[in-house]
């Protein structure tokens, strides 16, 4: 089984969480940003680079570690084992409700677009492949910074 580190990125404005779907592969479900954390690569240091690289945002300030987990992800068709280290972000200043930004080739053409959005941390839609399993230590962050 091959094993994979990834960074978790829960993007906060308020009571607000950032997601997306990838409407070219609507199978993949509801995500938050995340990415793998490179050979050599500090986890906050992974996190705050997939998190701008994906979203596209440039005012994402670091609040704090959530937690670490290992998963494995079979259940999702994948026979990989993850290390998932979870933060807790924050977009600073004004955002759009909705926005498309992506991975983009060498070219600056997007190959996979990502169509974000926010939802209440009360109201979440189910997200994919255990995507969700530290919100409530999230709800827990964003009440002691308020």
């Amino acid at each position: 089984m091959k094993t994979r580190h990834r960074a978790y990125a829960y993007i906060t404005s308020g009571r607000l969480l950032l997601l997306f779907t990838q409407p070219g592969a609507p199978d993949a479900g509801i995500q938050v940003p995340a990415g793998t954390i490179e050979a050599g690569e500090n986890p906050r240091d992974a996190v705050m680079r997939e998190a701008t690289e994906e979203t596209g945002l440039t005012g994402i300030r670091f609040i704090r570690f959530l937690a670490r987990d290992i998963r494995d992800m079979r259940d999702c068709g994948s026979d990989e084992l993850q290390h998932r280290w979870f933060f807790h972000l924050s977009a600073e200043g004004p955002t759009e409700e909705t926005w498309r930004h992506g991975e983009h080739s060498e070219d600056g053409s997007l190959i996979h677009p990502f169509d974000f959005f926010w939802a209440d941390v009360s109201a979440l839609p189910e997200l994919v492949a255990g995507y969700d399993d530290k919100i409530d230590l999230l709800i827990e962050s964003m009440e002691s910074n308020k």
